[in-house]
């Protein structure tokens, strides 16, 4: 039986109209196998976030349908289980927050900043700004989470300049530093965030094998930021 269908069977009709139910079946079904259970857990938050995040915008672009089945490769067998889900917490009554509170303890170290979280929001932006336009709903949305899952400002916006650059991509914020960072701090900075976003990192939290395509675009912004960086600085 798929990991879906284990889920859906455990729910059964409890979870008709109560998504935080399944969030609790993550932790039981799977208490015996941590591995598939971060990798559930990691599902389960995009779904519910997600499908928030379309209920707080009111509009549901082909183009974001498209972004998360991007994300979110599907077998066709899941499918259905995957839309249910999708369509449960679309449906709830309660709001985001109690989703987000919940998936924040899914986090294994409970701590600030938590990366697994990072890599969630990060599939919330590439959903949100599939359209071409991040509407200031989904902002507002995305930024409220990660006010839940205890990412700091400073953090938020380096996340936020990788994925919102309206007047262009700043290499120093996609980095979190300045334009008066030394070369050799830019440098290491940028070693620290490469191995923190390596895909085989995202495989150790837990992140799905269909959502590397997350890893890949955070690694593409670092490098092309370095890059940028480390040219000026030559030719200056």
């Amino acid at each position: 039986m798929s990991v879906f269908s284990r889920l859906i069977d455990a729910i059964g009709e409890t979870a008709s109209n109560a998504f935080s139910s399944v969030v609790e079946a993550v932790r039981t079904v799977f208490a015996g196998d941590p591995e598939t259970r971060r990798r559930v857990a990691f599902s389960v938050a995009v779904i519910a976030l997600s499908a928030k995040m379309a209920k707080a915008d009111g509009i549901v672009s082909p183009a974001e349908v498209a972004a998360f089945q991007e994300i979110f490769a599907v077998p066709p067998e899941e499918a259905a289980n995957v839309a249910r889900l999708y369509n449960l917490a679309k449906q709830d009554v309660a709001g985001f927050d109690v989703y987000a509170e919940r998936i924040k303890g899914m986090c294994g170290s409970g701590n600030a900043n938590c990366a697994m979280l990072e890599d969630i929001l990060d599939g919330l932006f590439h959903i949100a700004k599939a359209d071409g336009l991040i509407h200031h709903k989904e902002l507002e949305f995305i930024a409220h989470v990660a006010d839940i899952f205890e990412v700091d400002e400073a953090h938020f916006d380096r996340i936020l300049a990788r994925h919102v650059h309206p007047d262009g991509v700043d290499p120093f914020a996609v980095l979190g530093l300045t334009p008066d960072t030394p070369f050799t701090e830019v440098r290491k900075r940028y070693r620290q965030l490469a191995a923190e976003s390596h895909p085989d990192r995202f495989a150790a939290r837990g992140v799905p094998d269909e959502f590397m395509l997350l890893a890949n675009e955070r690694m593409a912004m670092l490098n092309a930021a370095y890059g940028e960086i480390e040219k000026s600085r030559a030719a200056a």
